[in-house]
């Protein structure tokens, strides 16, 4: 699943975490591969399956 960078994010500064948002703008590529990029998102504290879950019907922040 592609996630857009900006969205994930969104996501670490709507939880508080702003250091790694930081460090993730920095880091992930535009357009993030919940596949291909789970080791680097798992870095920041993020489960590839629980952001697939997440953002998957096209919602931008759905459960924050």
């Amino acid at each position: 699943m592609q996630i857009d960078k900006n969205t994930i994010i969104e996501f670490l500064r709507q939880r508080g975490d702003d250091q790694r948002a930081d460090q993730a703008d920095q880091e992930l590529p535009d357009q993030v591969d919940t596949d291909q990029d789970a080791g680097l998102l798992e870095r920041f504290g993020l489960d590839p399956a629980e952001l697939m879950s997440r953002f998957s019907g096209g919602r931008d922040l759905p459960g924050i």
